[in-house]
């Protein structure tokens, strides 16, 4: 396997709701796509992009094979296969869905997908649970960042750390669930983070814990996941590093690290351009621009944690403690208002555009506050912390949702 170095490539997974191009209702059948030969398959692989399934039958993955050099490369080798695949799909009555989870689909809708990663889902099944949401309701970004060794490991790690619980100000697309507005910008992580409470190592506190090194990551993060499974995993069926449901996990069987905490966005243009943004504020916080190893690997765990649910539930209005600003070397704001601060000092070149979607973005704000504006002035009221009935305004908002190749400067405003 080759070993790549910090930011060389970038790995890129998206995941889609496979519904009905008319009624937006979820379809358990991405079967018809991962198919070969009229049987279903588990992988697809095409030139520059592979498709795959996931957890259940109405959700699609399609990630970049080999990882890509650039943001811009990723965004025309996943736009081209989309492209390819999207008319027949469409033609057929079906139409692939974005944004962080269904805004109606209800637990028993739930289709377990039945391949030959089949064991591995009834295990989880077996012992989770998943047709809750926080397993068969969730589409998000994973971004996969390379590091060649024990050094790179941890300066990657420290980072990812310290931005983690701000990234949902940006990419928050999940405010609605079972048609009511929940109360939360981003509800997919409020459940996902709870979605494995009967083992609580499994996910720990979503955000990961100080552990620098992969010897004591082994020891201490997957190690104690293992040995918490055994008893209801006798098997071992999930004694593997993908068990980790951290929202960054490390995968040594590819030297990456993978942040999970991105819920996919309304068009592919918006995905990247987020995805530029985490990529460019990353490599700053690596280079020490505005702190040091030291300070990052020092952060309060308590405080990040703590910074990262009041993000999902505000968004970018949420306010930052300063303590935590001093670390992306701003002074005390709110979570947007970080961004802003943070992108006003990089450049965002981009051949395909991005850049476009990316100033979009930092003057619109997130999907889920886009979603809230139009629902609070159709409903004539302000949407609160408390949940309440969306159902009759979900089709005009989400129907708008129905394809991920709009424009890469003309997302849903």
């Amino acid at each position: 396997m080759q070993r790549y170095g910090l930011f060389e490539v970038l790995g890129i997974e998206l995941e889609y709701m496979l519904v009905d191009r008319s009624t937006l209702a979820i379809r358990p059948e991405v079967s018809r796509i991962l198919n070969e030969g009229g049987a279903p398959v588990d992988e697809l692989k095409f030139q520059s992009t592979a498709w795959s399934n996931e957890l259940v039958s109405h959700v699609l993955e399609i990630k970049t094979e080999p990882p890509v050099v650039s943001v811009d490369r990723a965004y025309e080798w996943l736009r081209t296969d989309l492209e390819n695949l999207l008319p027949d799909l469409q033609k057929d009555g079906y139409t692939l869905m974005g944004t962080g989870m269904h805004p109606s689909m209800r637990p028993e809708e739930t289709v377990l997908w039945p391949g030959e990663n089949g064991p591995i889902y009834r295990t989880f099944d077996r012992i989770f649970d998943c047709s809750g949401h926080g397993w068969s309701n969730l589409q998000s970004m994973h971004l996969n960042f390379p590091f060649k060794d024990d050094y790179e490991f941890s300066r990657l790690m420290a980072a990812i750390r310290v931005l983690l619980p701000i990234i949902p100000a940006i990419s928050a697309s999940s405010p609605i669930c079972e048609d009511r507005w929940t109360g939360f910008l981003d509800y997919r992580l409020e459940v996902y983070r709870q979605n494995a409470a009967r083992v609580p190592s499994v996910s720990g506190q979503v955000v990961p814990e100080p552990v620098f090194e992969p010897s004591e990551y082994n020891e201490k993060i997957l190690q104690r996941i293992y040995d918490d499974l055994e008893p209801l995993d006798p098997e071992g069926i999930l004694r593997d590093e993908w068990v980790n449901a951290r929202g960054a996990i490390a995968r040594f069987q590819r030297n990456a690290i993978e942040i999970r905490v991105i819920d996919t966005q309304e068009t592919l243009s918006m995905d990247m351009a987020i995805a530029c943004m985490v990529v460019e504020v990353l490599r700053n916080l690596v280079e020490e621009r505005w702190s040091d190893f030291s300070a990052q690997a020092a952060a309060s765990q308590d405080l990040l944690v703590d910074t990262f649910q009041s993000v999902l539930r505000k968004g970018g209005s949420a306010d930052l403690d300063a303590s935590y600003c001093s670390l992306l070397g701003l002074q005390a704001g709110t979570a947007e208002s970080a961004w802003q601060s943070l992108c006003e000092r990089m450049s965002f070149s981009s051949e395909m555009k991005l850049d476009r979607s990316v100033e979009f973005l930092l003057s619109r704000g997130s999907l889920a506050r886009r979603i809230k504006e139009p629902l609070e002035l159709s409903m004539g009221t302000i949407l609160t912390s408390a949940p309440v009935s969306v159902r009759d305004h979900i089709p005009a908002i989400y129907g708008q949702f129905a394809s991920p190749l709009l424009p890469p400067y003309s997302p849903v405003s």
